[in-house]
């Protein structure tokens, strides 16, 4: 086994999560070269990984599907021992297809799922889905399941080292999908349980700055900080692993945090940990509401609660 790739091209968690298979994979074939095709964006997470040779970029926004045909292209030029296809989707069916590979792998629903040379069902519900991806390679030799793992860079830990200078907690309050993120109301009323002593740092996107500020202008806390912008996804992660407690959504945060081992308290609003997305880390917690009727209404959530009282999240204790 020389010659490795392995095809997720999803959102940001989906990419942390595969990373267990990178791990996997270098343990029983340390000497192999592990390629990864990944969508524009999310490149930051594996530029510097020690085990990744090389990072095929979809840039998915703008000429999508010519884009689609030029990363093809570039593909079919190697031959690769193993293709292992993480999506269900015909776009990257089609990478798989299109690869020069005798080894090619990925899940039965994916529509292209003929030229699979072993194929292994996508059931939400019944495993974590890191669980899923490693069905995928649990027949090689050698092959053990690992956790997702991100590395560091030495100049990613100098940049958040300041940042620990005292005790501290992190909370990551925004999400891609609203019905996925905990009210502003109800991080207000988490910071009011956090000790002054603790430092609190407001973490996410440049996009979500918006949402820390009403949410500091919210609180009363006399050390509260707004990093959002401010670090990269792998530097939001190393200082993750040193906070006393990580508070996340069912969000890429969460998965930073099961890729660190940090502690973690994730809040569960429309969606629910069943569907395989819970948190890795030896000290977690989950916080949700009890059974209701309409939970959950999604597996990747919405814009606005359908039902539009949105009790999974406002019934959450803290």
């Amino acid at each position: 086994m020389h010659k490795i790739l392995i095809v997720q091209t999803a959102y940001i968690g989906d990419v942390i999560l595969a990373t267990g298979l990178i791990e996997s994979i270098h343990q029983a074939f340390p000497e192999a070269q592990i390629d990864f095709v990944l969508r524009k964006g999310n490149e930051s997470l594996l530029k510097n990984h020690p085990f990744v040779n090389k990072l095929y970029i979809w840039d998915k926004k703008k000429n999508k599907f010519s884009n689609l045909i030029k990363l093809i292209g570039q593909i079919r030029k190697e031959r690769f021992d193993l293709v292992v296809n993480l999506q269900r989707f015909f776009s990257t069916g089609l990478i798989a297809l299109c690869a020069k590979s005798k080894n090619k792998r990925g899940y039965d629903k994916n529509p292209l799922s003929f030229c699979y040379h072993k194929k292994t069902e996508h059931f939400i519900g019944k495993n974590h889905e890191t669980y899923r991806n490693f069905s995928l390679i649990d027949d090689l030799k050698n092959i053990h399941y690992q956790k997702p793992h991100l590395y560091f860079t030495a100049e990613e830990i100098q940049k958040v080292q300041p940042l620990k200078s005292q005790p501290f907690v992190c909370m990551a309050p925004g999400s891609v999908w609203f019905t996925k993120q905990l009210p502003i109301a109800k991080w207000a009323e988490l910071i009011l349980t956090i000790s002054d002593n603790i430092k609190i740092y407001l973490i996410g996107a440049p996009v979500d700055a918006a949402l820390c500020n009403e949410i500091r202008l919210l609180s009363s806390h006399p050390k509260i900080e707004i990093l959002c912008g401010k670090l990269t996804l792998t530097e939001s992660a190393a200082l993750m692993q040193h906070a006393e407690m990580n508070y996340v959504n069912d969000s890429a945060p969460l998965h930073l945090a099961s890729a660190v081992n940090a502690p973690v308290t994730a809040f569960f609003c429309s969606t629910v940990p069943e569907f395989g997305f819970g948190p890795l880390s030896d000290k977690s917690v989950i916080k949700q509401v009890g059974e209701m009727s309409c939970r959950p209404c999604g597996l990747h959530g919405y814009k606005s609660c359908p039902l539009g009282h949105f009790d999974c999240a406002y019934k959450i204790e803290i």
